[in-house]
């Protein structure tokens, strides 16, 4: 029986002029009525969803969301962080020297500020602030960023045909000490190595007592793999990549076709004790 409903927003759960559905509202809304916890999973963070927790019922207490990809394991209604994994300020200043080389802009997430270090090169400007408006940008130098804050990850977001041209220049070495996933057409994103969806999956179930089995994920990108992987069910929405639906055992309708409530209306609502 499923417990527990883990959710991409992106490509996913939103369509793709960024809201929820009625069917999906109204879906999920069951779904918990039934006991079943309905978490968000995102590359955001928590302060940058709570309008669509709202607008779903998920700030009570015994809500839960996974943010920053896996880096934080959140309560919905007070923001308590229950499991966090971050990044350092040498970090930030290995993969700035990174992006230099290859002209790539870098934005380093901390919390609910997104630095936009400079200088960004001039032909390719970051488009983070186009993607998540929501979230408030300050320009620094690396020699100005403040080094005793919690570094959650660092982003590029670029035109997706400079993305692809680059993403396979960043070498091996950057690999095995970082989680770099693309989470979007336009958008990848470096990470604490232990920093997956999955990994937080892991330790919301610790906390709540449910198993991987008992679990099922909805996801449309690269970044979703590892908890469509980990959950007992793993869900691939029409719209995703080859590689998420090869993964998963059910492909779904896509995010304009309300997928994410034809999913849990036949795993969850229509389940049978």
């Amino acid at each position: 029986m499923i417990k527990l409903i883990a959710i991409d927003l992106d490509g996913t759960l939103l369509t793709d002029d960024k809201q929820i559905s009625a069917r999906n509202i109204e879906t999920l809304q069951q779904a918990k009525a039934q006991g079943v916890k309905v978490v968000l999973c995102t590359g955001r963070p928590l302060n940058s969803v709570v309008g669509h927790l709202e607008t779903l019922g998920l700030t009570e207490p015994g809500d839960y969301a996974v943010t920053f990809n896996g880096g934080l394991v959140q309560k919905n209604d007070t923001g308590e962080i229950l499991s966090k994994d971050i990044m350092s300020f040498e970090d930030v200043a290995t993969i700035f020297d990174l992006t230099q080389e290859l002209s790539l802009p870098l934005d380093v997430v901390s919390n609910e500020t997104v630095y936009r270090i400079q200088p960004q090169p001039a032909a390719y400007p970051s488009l983070y602030n186009q993607l998540n408006s929501i979230l408030r940008f300050e320009d620094r130098t690396l020699a100005e960023l403040p080094q005793d804050r919690d570094f959650n990850k660092m982003v590029c977001a670029i035109e997706g045909d400079y993305l692809e041209q680059q993403l396979p220049k960043i070498p091996a070495s950057f690999h095995e000490r970082y989680n770099i996933v693309r989470s979007g057409e336009r958008l990848f994103e470096f990470l604490n190595k232990h920093v997956t969806k999955a990994n937080g999956l892991v330790k919301l179930g610790q906390i709540l007592g449910i198993d991987q089995s008992e679990m099922m994920a909805l996801g449309d990108e690269e970044n979703d793999l590892s908890m469509i992987d980990y959950a007992g069910l793993g869900v691939a929405m029409a719209n995703a990549s080859a590689e998420i639906k090869e993964m998963a055992q059910y492909i779904t309708d896509s995010n304009e076709e309300d997928g994410v409530a034809k999913a849990v209306e036949k795993f969850v609502l229509n389940e049978t004790p």
